[in-house]
């Protein structure tokens, strides 16, 4: 965001530039309970929720240089609000990016990201391997813009290369990719973008700013559903976009006319999301890697998919890009689709629903839930098979976890 959007005064200037001197060279945990928060006069311990549709001005003259951006400040909610600038600032840190907007939603971040940097002719190389909706939001309706999409395989630095035209200017992924968990080497497609003068956007949704820097890693923005890991508890929807004060501008433009803006309410939740980030992530990933290890010494299972296995493609990968291996794991049942859904149905413990990212366990069938508008033949090449399930790992006892899947593989 713009200095011109800070809600500035000479209060808050003296505010920020005492907070500035105090995190500089502060670690990610500080970063996460600290980051962004500007105490009002009142002298909030807490981050203050300013519920307000719109600002007030001193004067008639007042209120049309704020309107004009002569003078900085807020002029309406859909533009700004001093507890969503809280939460950009707050993300822009921890990522490690010049600045941050928040949207109402993962999805929007994405929309807003793509409106804001292509335009009709423009041409995108997108990985197959993304959540169903995503490719629904290329395919579909940015197609209908005369945006052109090339989707090619995650882990084929070639299929990157041959898909490039003279108009991309935009590459998208996910790493972790949703629900195989394949690792794209982040550095490699990144210098492929920066040969043809596109952006590389990276959906950093799986892991967060606690286990994996995609901006460090040569990646121009950042998209994240706030949805999952950044709130951690599944109580709002949310998304953010961060990257460089240019390209952020122009994000910020299109969510100020287009109105996908994040309420103040969300806002504050994903702000004390944040402030546990780092720890959640650390459980989630503990208890993952003992539920993949369990299930990959299951003779009714019959692949297991998680980056923290030796045997998984991408596991010396991502050993290198992200401090830890996530939360997210899927596998493939010995059968078909009743199987998988016999497994689903006989647990007791995990939540039946294709959110992630939570407190509690969750269980869905990929290729009739979350990729279930995909065709045969993408879900195909993405892998999404009638037997996978996947798995976002909560952080209950682990034993009650492991119990858990017992039930599913004697249903099978």
């Amino acid at each position: 965001m713009s200095k011109k959007d800070l809600g500035s005064n000479a209060y808050l200037d003296q505010q920020r530039a005492i907070l500035n001197e105090a995190l500089t060279d502060a670690g990610l945990d500080t970063l996460a309970v600290r980051g962004g928060h500007l105490r009002s006069p009142e002298g909030e311990h807490t981050e203050a929720m300013f519920m307000t549709s719109s600002y007030v001005f001193d004067s008639a003259a007042a209120a049309a240089a704020r309107f004009s951006g002569e003078n900085p400040g807020n002029v309406y909610s859909r533009y700004t609000n001093p507890t969503v600038r809280y939460f950009q600032e707050r993300m822009a840190l921890l990522e490690g990016g010049e600045a941050a907007v928040a949207t109402a939603s993962g999805m929007s971040a994405i929309l807003s990201t793509c409106m804001a940097l292509l335009k009709a002719g423009d041409h995108v190389v997108c990985s197959r391997s993304v959540f169903g909706t995503t490719n629904a939001l290329f395919t579909k309706y940015l197609g209908k813009l005369g945006i052109e999409t090339s989707f090619v395989t995650l882990t084929d630095l070639d299929s990157w290369r041959q898909a490039l035209k003279p108009q991309t200017k935009l590459l998208f992924l996910e790493t972790p990719s949703n629900p195989l968990c394949e690792v794209a080497d982040v550095p490699a497609i990144a210098a492929l973008a920066r040969a043809q003068g596109a952006k590389l956007v990276v959906d950093n949704c799986f892991c967060s700013p606690a286990l994996q820097k995609p901006l460090a890693l040569g990646a121009d923005i950042i998209v994240h559903s706030a949805t999952k890991y950044l709130d951690g508890q599944g109580r709002c929807v949310g998304g953010v976009v961060v990257g460089a004060q240019a390209d952020m501008d122009e994000v910020l433009a299109f969510v100020r006319t287009a109105g996908p803006t994040m309420s103040a309410f969300n806002a504050w939740v994903f702000l004390k999301g944040l402030e546990t980030l780092r720890l959640r992530m650390d459980a989630h990933c503990a208890s993952a890697q003992k539920l993949a290890e369990w299930l990959a010494g299951q003779s009714k299972i019959e692949q297991v998919y998680y980056a923290g296995l030796p045997n998984h493609p991408g596991h010396a990968l991502a050993k290198q890009q992200q401090r830890g291996f996530g939360g997210v794991l899927s596998f493939k049942v010995v059968g078909d689709r009743e199987a998988a859904w016999r497994f689903i149905d006989a647990t007791r413990i995990f939540s039946i629903t294709a959110n992630l990212g939570d407190a509690k366990t969750t269980i869905v069938h990929p290729a009739t839930t979350t990729h279930g508008r995909l065709s045969a033949e993408d879900k195909a090449q993405a892998g999404i098979t009638e037997n996978l399930i996947r798995l976002s790992v909560g952080l209950e006892d682990v034993n009650d976890l492991i119990a858990d899947l017992a039930r599913g593989v004697d249903a099978l």
